[in-house]
């Protein structure tokens, strides 16, 4: 994973997508990332939210304590200390759901944990699974984007940004 962040990093400095975000000395370093987590702070905010997180969420957090948002479609992730449940953030949109008569999604984003897009357009949510044995899912939910986007987990939204950067550059190339 660290290999596909360092080159979201790269390409995204080199197109100038990531000056906003990013502070002079991420982008004088190349890396949006901040230093890692320590187990301590994993297991801490594990406690607080009383929820064992996903293994490649644990890893990106060993790797970088957050990222910042490589251009302004893409968000923010937060440093484990900050991440929490949707609710304790924003209940407008779970409420908008539910008063738009879609219980089930209004349910998900309910019980969905925020780790990137806190005070932006755009969220990156884990939701956790219903029973012990089932499997996590990643969403990135938008305001301009009807419904969420699925990813199988946080490697293949990585992989999918990275591949967005690489066609933005094909492009600038030609």
């Amino acid at each position: 994973m660290k290999e596909i962040l360092l080159a979201i990093s790269l390409l995204s400095i080199q197109l100038g997508d990531a000056y906003e975000n990013a502070s002079t000395f991420q982008i004088q370093k190349k890396w949006l990332g901040f230093r890692a987590a320590k187990s301590k702070e994993i297991s801490e905010t594990e406690k607080r939210l009383n929820i064992k997180l996903p293994e490649d969420y644990k890893t990106f957090l060993k790797i970088t304590n957050g990222f910042s948002a490589s251009s302004t479609l893409k968000p923010t992730f937060m440093e484990i200390e900050s991440v929490d449940f949707l609710k304790n953030f924003d209940t407008i949109i779970i409420n908008a759901w539910k008063d738009a008569g879609d219980f089930e999604t209004a349910n998900i984003l309910e019980r969905s944990i925020l780790i990137a897009g806190k005070d932006q357009e755009q969220y990156f949510l884990l939701i956790p699974p219903n029973d012990e044995n089932g499997k996590w899912r990643y969403w990135k939910f938008a305001s301009w984007q009807a419904g969420e986007n699925e990813f199988e987990n946080l490697d293949s939204y990585f992989k999918n940004v990275l591949k967005f950067y690489e066609k933005e550059n094909t492009q600038t190339i030609n």
